[in-house]
C-alpha cells in the first residue's frame, strides 16, 4: 500500500455534480481528488445515455449527456483535479487530528479535511436477464447501454424490454440499423405513451418488428451473437436473427460501503441540512441524488446549487482562519486569473 494522498477534499463520485464540485471548490483554492467506481467521468450520463439530449440545463436549450460531461470537465480543468477511476471507497474513518482517512478497494488511501459525497444513486449495475450463457456475449455483441450510436449502423439489433429506455432506443436506432426487433413479454409497455405510439407507427410501416415473448437463449461463436432463441406468445420457439442485443431490464442501485460510514440514513438516502448540505457527521457533505431533505428534487441543476453552498461550508473547514469574501467570476480579477481568462 502506497503512502496516503494528502488533499483538502475527497469527492466521492465523478458524475456531473461531482465535476461541478471541483469548479466551486477550486474557486475557493480548495484542492480535490475524485474517486469513482466507473472507468470514466460522467456517472450515469456517460454510462447509460451519453447521446441522449438533456433539456433543463440553464443556458443550453439542448445538450447531450456526454456533451454536458465534457463541458463540466473543461470547466473543472483549470483546478487540476486528480481522478481515481475504477475504484470504490470502502472505508472512511475520523483520524485523531480531526481529518478523515479513506481507503479504496484498490488500496489507495487519502487524508483530507472534508469529504463530499456526490455518488448519485450509489453504485449501479444493469440487471442481467436470466438467459443462460449471456455472459459470453457481453461487451462484444450484448450491451446494457448505448455509448456510440454509429456502432449500431447496419446491424441487426434486438432490443429487449418495455420501459422508457427500450422504447427510446428503438426510436433512435431504427433509422440506423439494418433491422430492428423489439421484444417484450407482453403487448403492454411502461414507457411514455408518445414513445409507444411512435414505435407502433414504425411497426405498422414495417421499419420495426415487434415480437411478444421472452429470450430463452443465444446462439453464436466467440462472443458474437447470431440468433436469439425466443419463446413467443403462442408458446412457440422461434429464432430472431441479430448481431447486437440490448437488454433493458432496469438497474440495481446499491448504496454500497457508504451505508457503513456511520451516517444517518433514510431509505438508502443521506439526510442533509439545507444550509450546508452537511450530513449527520461534521465535515462530511452529500450533494445530488444521494441526499434527501424536505422539498428535494432530483435534478442535475439542483445538485449544482447544493454544491455551491456545500463548497462555502467546506471553505470554513479547510481555511478556518480565513475571512470569507464572496466574489463574482464576472467581476473578480483574482477568480478570473484562477480560471486562466486573464
Amino acid at each position: 500500500m502506497s503512502a496516503p494522498i494528502e488533499t483538502d477534499v475527497v469527492v466521492v463520485g465523478a458524475g456531473p455534480v461531482g465535476l461541478f464540485a471541483v469548479f466551486e471548490l477550486g474557486l475557493l483554492d480548495i484542492k480535490a481528488h475524485l474517486v469513482d467506481i466507473l472507468d470514466r467521468a460522467g456517472g450515469q450520463c456517460s454510462e447509460l445515455y451519453p447521446e441522449k439530449p438533456i433539456y433543463d440545463i440553464p443556458g443550453y436549450p439542448s445538450i447531450s449527456a456526454q456533451g454536458l460531461v465534457d463541458k463540466l470537465k473543461e470547466q473543472a480543468a483549470p483546478f487540476g483535479p486528480t481522478y481515481h477511476f475504477g475504484q470504490m471507497v470502502e472505508s472512511l474513518e475520523r483520524l485523531d487530528d480531526g481529518r478523515f482517512g479513506l481507503t479504496t478497494d484498490h488500496g489507495t488511501t487519502f487524508r483530507c479535511k472534508a469529504v463530499l459525497i456526490a455518488a448519485g444513486g450509489g453504485s449501479f449495475q444493469p440487471k442481467r436477464p436470466p438467459v443462460p450463457g449471456i455472459e459470453a456475449y457481453e461487451g462484444t455483441s450484448v450491451f446494457y447501454a448505448v455509448r456510440h450510436m454509429e456502432s449500431y449502423r447496419g446491424q441487426d439489433v434486438l432490443i429487449v424490454g418495455g420501459g422508457d429506455s427500450a422504447l427510446d432506443w428503438t426510436l433512435s436506432l431504427a433509422p440506423l440499423a439494418k433491422s430492428l426487433t423489439l421484444l417484450h413479454r407482453r403487448d403492454d409497455f411502461r414507457a411514455a405513451p408518445h414513445s409507444v405510439d411512435q414505435m407502433r407507427e414504425l411497426v405498422a410501416a414495417g421499419k420495426v418488428r415487434l415480437v411478444i415473448g421472452q429470450v430463452t437463449g443465444l446462439k453464436g461463436d466467440n462472443g458474437q451473437v447470431t440468433h436469439a432463441l425466443v419463446k413467443d406468445s403462442a408458446n412457440q420457439n422461434i429464432e430472431v436473427e441479430t448481431t447486437r442485443v440490448l437488454p433493458f431490464f432496469g438497474l440495481t442501485m446499491k448504496l454500497g460501503p457508504v451505508a457503513n460510514w456511520g451516517l444517518n440514513l433514510n431509505e438508502n438516502l443521506i439526510p442533509v441540512d439545507t444550509e450546508k448540505f452537511q450530513t449527520s457527521a461534521n465535515g462530511i457533505f452529500a450533494v445530488g441524488d444521494i441526499n434527501t431533505y424536505p422539498g428535494k428534487i432530483k435534478l442535475i441543476l439542483c445538485g449544482f446549487h447544493e454544491v455551491a453552498l456545500a463548497a462555502r461550508a467546506i471553505e470554513r473547514i479547510v481555511f478556518p482562519d480565513k475571512k470569507q469574501v464572496f466574489q463574482y467570476t464576472t467581476s473578480s480579477s483574482s477568480l478570473q486569473k484562477k480560471l486562466g481568462v486573464l
